[in-house]
């Protein structure tokens, strides 16, 4: 039995979905809260999620950005009343497979629900297991990494802050956008603790820390990960 995850914060739309996709013989889980679908998530495996983007707390951008730093496979349908040209390509660009605008006909949900499935099965895996850049490697899957003095064992942390790194390479991100994205919402570190993993980067995987390649400081702002220029 093939299983779907709604996250979606009005009750009525909710249930409506709840019910049709039981009637269709997928096993449901449901919530209204981004928060608690991101835990769901990462403690259960689900074929499908169907997720809102104006959710209470977190945005379902934001959502479906922490959860594909972590799981690029499943399949991610937006449903929201976000009609807007840019809307669509921000849902995309954060990693969803589809976008459906509300109001929506029950069909046709169904239907994309249907082909997002058939998409999914048998397809090559796109999640991203190994990455170069410059001389160094880093195995996502056993956080094996090889830098300028050699191997070492990154943390899960470090994978996750790097991966974003990656996903958004060549844009500036923001402090915050890594808090939330890497630590997510319940405990924040400090500012200073985000510096910190750049510099372990640097050490890691730069030949010249002082004068970094790859990990940039945007003053004020953040961070930028590049790999074709020196600022």
């Amino acid at each position: 039995m093939k299983r779907i995850l709604i996250i979606e914060d009005e009750e009525s739309i909710r249930k409506l979905l709840k019910l049709n996709l039981e009637l269709e013989g997928y096993e449901v889980v449901t919530t209204d809260n981004g928060k608690t679908g991101i835990d769901l998530t990462e403690e259960q495996h689900f074929d499908v999620i169907i997720l809102d983007v104006m959710l209470p707390e977190i945005d379902g951008f934001d959502v479906c950005e922490q959860i594909r730093l972590k799981n690029m496979e499943v399949p991610i349908l937006f449903l929201t009343a976000k009609d807007s040209a840019s809307d669509r390509v921000m849902g995309l660009k954060k990693g969803g497979d589809d976008y459906l605008t509300k109001p929506f006909n029950l069909e046709e949900l169904l239907l994309r629900v249907q082909n997002l499935l058939k998409r999914s099965q048998g397809k090559v895996s796109k999640e991203m297991v190994t990455y170069t850049f410059g001389d160094n490697e880093v195995n996502f899957k056993t956080f094996d990494a090889i830098g300028v003095n050699g191997p070492f064992v990154m943390t899960k942390k470090e994978a996750m802050l790097l991966k974003l790194f990656i996903d958004r390479k060549n844009e500036v991100v923001s402090r915050q956008q890594i808090m939330q994205s890497v630590w997510g919402y319940d405990i924040y570190p400090t500012t200073r603790t985000i510096d910190n993993f750049i510099l372990a980067f640097r050490k890691h995987f730069e030949k010249n820390p002082r004068n970094p390649q790859f990990f940039h400081s945007i003053r004020g702002i953040g961070y930028k990960f590049s790999e074709f220029s020196n600022g």
